[in-house]
């Protein structure tokens, strides 16, 4: 499975998607795009993706979300158009359970980098 990719998949920054979950971590939607927001348009893009895939062989109902983290080069703005595509980085098994890595990198419609995500699934036997 390392180095199978999903996507490119396309994400438009919705204005009322952002201000509610920006009013749903308590912060003011007229700052911008939440951070966290990122866990949208990068790994909420790509992951179901993988997930969905047979071949991947990944029991969804035996999936923990163990680690997550984002990397910037700058924050999206409402109403940009994003593409991400998602990668498995690694795939092993240890100790009965599955360990796959999982990046997503979303550009901007100019191609340039936008953010990068780094996840880690682990799925348990």
């Amino acid at each position: 499975m390392t180095d199978r990719s999903y996507g490119p998949v396309e994400f438009t920054l919705d204005g009322e998607h952002v201000a509610a979950f920006a009013r749903a971590l308590g912060t003011d939607p007229e700052r911008g795009v939440p951070p966290t927001y990122a866990a949208v348009y990068a790994l909420g893009t790509t992951a179901p993706k993988l997930f969905a895939d047979p071949e991947a062989k990944v029991d969804y109902s035996r999936l923990v979300h163990a680690e997550q983290e984002f990397e910037w080069e700058r924050h999206p703005e409402v109403g940009e158009t994003l593409s991400a595509v998602g990668t498995v980085t690694s795939d092993s098994e240890r100790r009965g359970m599955r360990f796959i890595g999982f990046e997503t990198e979303c550009s901007d419609a100019g191609g340039r980098l936008l953010c990068r995500s780094k996840a880690l699934f682990v799925i348990r036997s």
